[in-house]
């Protein structure tokens, strides 16, 4: 009588077993990555008085993506400093940095803060999150044209990494300087490459 007492017990602790195997086993998945700032670039692109195109790009950033592609989710948490602003032309950057645009001495980062990820397969398609600017958080979304993972030969470690894009409406965080000359809508072009911890 006691055999078959102890027999579902015993069943029933095999199936937990097997359960927290598998609930570990699931978050095991889960890795940490920091941005490589040697291929990471946050370039923008605006139309200027409908005649030609100003690009420049944000020079220093820092942040990490947490990322489980077994179970398709995924963080992200990059901050990008905002007096880091080039355009290749000194006297553009120092107006760009002034109170008419980015008010650098009042709001030195802009932080994009992401937990929505969209995979197609194995490969991230788009990242859901906000992006803090100007003292104002709005919701946008980054579609990817490429997702990869390799093993970088140079850190001996797994890059995982992207070009990612947004087209945002920089009045949506109060920049309305020069508009309509100057158009609201602002290109988002992200290259990033981050390293597994």
């Amino acid at each position: 009588m006691k055999k078959f007492v102890l027999a579902p017990a015993l069943a029933a602790l095999a199936v937990a077993a097997a359960s927290l195997a598998s609930f570990c086993s699931a978050h095991a998945q889960t890795a940490t990555y920091t941005l490589d700032p040697t291929h990471t670039f946050v370039t923008w692109e605006a139309l200027h008085f409908g005649t030609s195109t100003s690009r420049g790009r944000f020079d220093k950033k820092e942040g990490k993506v947490e990322i489980d592609r077994a179970a398709k989710t995924g963080k992200v948490d990059i901050t990008i400093d905002m007096a880091s602003i080039t355009t290749g032309v000194a006297p553009f950057d120092n107006h760009l940095k002034g109170k008419d645009f980015f008010d650098v001495t009042t709001h030195p980062t802009a932080r994009f803060q992401a937990s929505g990820f969209s995979f197609d397969g194995t490969k991230v398609s788009a990242v859901q999150g906000t992006l803090t600017m100007l003292g104002k958080t709005q919701p946008v979304e980054l579609q990817a044209s490429r997702f990869n993972c390799y093993d970088n030969p140079f850190f001996k470690r797994e890059v995982c990494g992207g070009d990612f894009e947004v087209t945002i409406q920089r009045s949506q965080w109060g920049s309305t300087s020069g508009l309509p000359a100057i158009p609201d809508s602002i290109r988002l072009l992200v290259q990033v490459e981050a390293i597994k911890q």
